[in-house]
């Protein structure tokens, strides 16, 4: 028998699920509430859209329920992933294991996902803000303010609160929620920190390479190394990204937060301390703020300097410069969020509820939140994938 499918949201997740359900003869309509479909897919990766990541392990996915992503991905890897794509029309160029189309343009993800949604007979309507999905004796009603959809299934591929995009309002937590779903709090994730003093304009536009380190009561919990951004609320940049989401959780249980900053991570202290007294020694008509000319940007300099008279103050400033942690940014300025629908009430192995039966969800709405370098777009494909054909099948 083909199941009548409707999708509420057509973003990755969704139009994944949606090709592979119909793909396996489910009847499919796709729910947008935006004017246009994958918004946000298209502003992934400037532009150029990171399709997914070779590298993959468990590490790259965090959740309350850890060993929950990695279940999904291997029903749907990144090797059916790349086929997936391959054969839609989708030529991938690798970077270093970050995947990307060929094109280097996220549109042409979307293009063809409609391409191949349009080729079989998937339905598709935008405009349509889901308002209820109401359980009936032959299955479900997904009602909007227009009209009501019945079907024999629904697959929630809403997404989250992150991003400035019109519609990213967190939406399908209350439909969830209304269906009886435990919403983990859902938070900024992959995105800046706001810092507390008054230093951050001093040194706002440089971008430089540091390691960061998170201090969470005291206690170091994470390290990332990468180009960091020092902006004039803060710090920004993929080891912040990185860092951000268990910043965020810190935060909302009420603990004090650091990011240490390491500026020549290459140096050990006493290592550092020795390079710069020899820079001192070579070059005697220099002053202290003087020697660090070439080594880091003016503005750097400048935060670096304030209150130092010494070289060990200044080398225990180059390896430790302390932001104490204000807050993340706000939603609109994260690329996802941690938190979502509870993965304790949904089957790993179907995506299905497990408290309503019928009801099943992918993407973003999930408790999971990946790494940057193409992780949550892989999220997006596995857990949509594995919606759709259950969904179909079952």
């Amino acid at each position: 028998m083909s199941h009548k499918i409707v999708i509420v949201g057509g973003g990755a997740s969704g139009f994944m699920a949606a090709i592979q359900a119909a793909r396996n003869g489910a009847s499919v309509t796709i729910l947008e509430q935006n004017g246009k479909f994958g918004r946000k897919l298209q502003s992934t990766g400037n532009g150029k859209c990171n399709l997914t990541n070779l590298e993959q392990n468990c590490s790259c996915y965090r959740s309350s329920t850890p060993e929950f992503a990695g279940k999904v991905l291997s029903r749907f890897d990144v090797h059916q992933t790349v086929r997936f794509f391959t054969d839609i029309g989708i030529y991938t160029k690798n970077k270093n294991g970050y995947l990307y189309p060929h094109s280097e343009q996220a549109s042409s993800v979307m293009e063809v996902l409609e391409m191949e949604a349009r080729n079989l007979k998937i339905k598709r309507k935008t405009q349509e803000k889901v308002l209820k999905i109401r359980k009936t004796n032959e299955g479900f009603l997904v009602a909007t303010k227009t009209w009501e959809y019945p079907c024999d299934r629904v697959i929630l591929a809403c997404g989250s609160k992150a991003s400035a995009i019109e519609g990213a309002d967190g939406s399908g937590y209350r439909l969830a929620s209304d269906l009886g779903h435990t919403i983990v709090k859902p938070m900024p994730a992959l995105t800046g920190i706001k810092g507390t003093g008054r230093f951050y304009t001093k040194w706002a536009g440089v971008r430089t390479g540091a390691c960061v380190t998170l201090v969470i009561n005291g206690l170091p919990l994470k390290q990332e190394c990468g180009e960091v951004q020092l902006t004039d609320y803060g710090i920004s940049g993929i080891p912040v990204f990185q860092l951000s989401r268990y910043a965020a959780r810190a935060l909302y249980e009420k603990c004090t937060v650091s990011m240490y900053l390491d500026f020549l991570p290459e140096f050990d202290p006493e290592g550092l301390l020795t390079f710069l007294k020899e820079r001192r020694a070579h070059n005697p008509y220099k002053t202290l703020r003087e020697s660090l000319i070439g080594l880091f940007p003016d503005k750097l300099i400048d935060v670096l300097m304030i209150d130092t008279k010494t070289e060990e103050q200044l080398a225990e400033k180059i390896k430790k410069l302390e932001v104490p942690v204000k807050e993340t940014m706000s939603f609109e300025h994260a690329q996802v969020c941690s938190g979502g629908v509870d993965l304790k009430e949904i089957n790993s192995e179907t995506m299905e509820s497990r408290l309503v039966s019928g009801i099943y969800f992918c993407g973003e709405l999930l408790d999971v939140d990946g790494a940057c370098g193409g992780y949550n777009l892989q999220w997006a494909w596995s857990s949509g994938a594995l919606a759709g054909i259950s969904a179909a099948r079952s």
